[in-house]
């Protein structure tokens, strides 16, 4: 346990080590975490589809004897997609809600943070 436990910090304290180096402000810090964010809900979305097909692929296989399991894993495969994407029409319900104007269109292009140096308070 403590090999994994020092495992990590070792790999955290590696990827901290270059935004430690270059004096990394908070919004550059947050750019990187968000270009991660942005890739992993990508992943998971193609993730849950392809949990999806492999239910259908052993539903299919074993469409007499155990059916019902590929059954169940499409089940769930179906409700991850469904929960993600609908996360997607709640932030718009949101949006119009408390008056947050966007000319982006509905599908999200994921969060986007301005780094540019402005200088002034907002």
């Amino acid at each position: 346990m403590r090999k994994i436990i020092g495992t990590s910090v070792l790999a955290t304290a590696t990827l901290a080590l270059p935004a430690l180096a270059s004096a990394a402000t908070l919004l550059d810090t947050l750019a990187l975490f968000n270009t991660f964010l942005n890739a992993m809900i990508g992943l998971f979305i193609t993730l849950a589809i392809v949990v999806f097909f492999w239910g259908l692929i052993k539903y299919l296989m074993h469409a007499g004897e155990e059916a019902s399991e590929g059954l169940s894993i499409m089940f769930y495969g179906v409700i991850a997609i469904f929960v993600m994407v609908s996360i997607w029409g709640i932030i718009r319900l949101l949006q119009s809600t408390f008056k947050v104007t966007s000319t982006d269109p509905v599908i999200p292009k994921g969060i986007q943070i301005n780094t540019g140096g402005g200088g002034g308070y907002y």
